[in-house]
């Protein structure tokens, strides 16, 4: 973490961030508007990717990191519930339902990996030094 000096340097919040822009579309040009209790929900659950990410990055310790990335991980997945029923009501199409998919399974598993490495590293995080 010592050689990254913002969140948005790093790789899984630009991913995170790439599928809440994703979800956001998905309203534009969708039906999607018309459930506004799904669209509530994906929408609060794709910007917790990011957001945890972010909280957690600037709480200056490892530990407190890797439990914000927990929290980002497992929005990832709520997420990821939520675009299927988008997928059920017909608010995507197949090729849209999958490439949002892939991209929500590619960030949930950067995130756990970046989960290990900090898990595993000695150094503790910036408010320690």
């Amino acid at each position: 973490m010592a050689h990254y000096k913002s969140f948005e340097e790093l790789e899984i919040w630009q991913r995170a961030r790439i599928i809440c822009d994703d979800v956001y579309n998905l309203y534009l040009v969708s039906d999607l508007q018309k459930d506004y209790g799904l669209w509530n929900q994906i929408n609060k659950s794709s910007g917790s990717i990011m957001d945890n990410i972010a909280e957690g990055f600037d709480r200056d310790g490892n530990r407190e990191f890797i439990q914000f990335l927990s929290i980002s991980k497992a929005s990832c997945g709520e997420a990821k519930s939520q675009l299927y029923r988008c997928f059920d009501r017909k608010y995507l199409e197949p090729q849209e339902f999958e490439d949002i998919k892939r991209k929500m399974e590619e960030c949930k598993a950067q995130i756990a990996g970046f989960m290990k490495y900090l898990k595993n590293s000695d150094r503790k995080g910036n408010k320690y030094d």
